[in-house]
């Protein structure tokens, strides 16, 4: 079963049997755009699979700590992906990291502001 879930163009989680997914297509405009962004303020900020990842193992544990539990990740150059088996628990979890993503986005400035103030704490790839 491939249930695709709570939806954007850049953030869905995907449903399979025995996990979630949550899917970051960072290539997609936005995402894309930002990472840019990101990477003129700092320019080990160079935002692939990996350095969303590195963003996100120092984001989450300080902000959305829940949000790590069970969670397991694979990013790649284009696409970051974090999954967790299938629980009901684990489902909202990914349902809130995707929300998180969404809010990062959306409200870029935030994005801007940890890599300007905190990027030396970041292990960026």
């Amino acid at each position: 079963m491939n249930a695709k879930r709570n939806t954007v163009s850049y953030v869905t989680t995907v449903k399979h049997e025995e996990s979630v997914s949550v899917c970051f297509y960072i290539e997609q405009d936005k995402p894309f755009a930002i990472g840019e962004r990101m990477n003129e303020i700092n320019e080990d900020a160079y935002m692939n699979g990996y350095n969303w990842e590195a963003f996100f193992n120092y984001y989450l544990p300080k902000y959305a700590p829940d949000v790590t539990e069970n969670m397991e990740t694979d990013p790649e150059a284009g696409m970051y992906v974090a999954y967790y088996p299938l629980t009901p628990e684990n489902e909202a979890r990914a349902d809130a990291f995707v929300e998180i993503i969404r809010g990062l986005i959306e409200n870029e400035e935030e994005l801007f502001r940890i890599v300007r103030e905190e990027c030396d704490e970041i292990g960026w790839d």
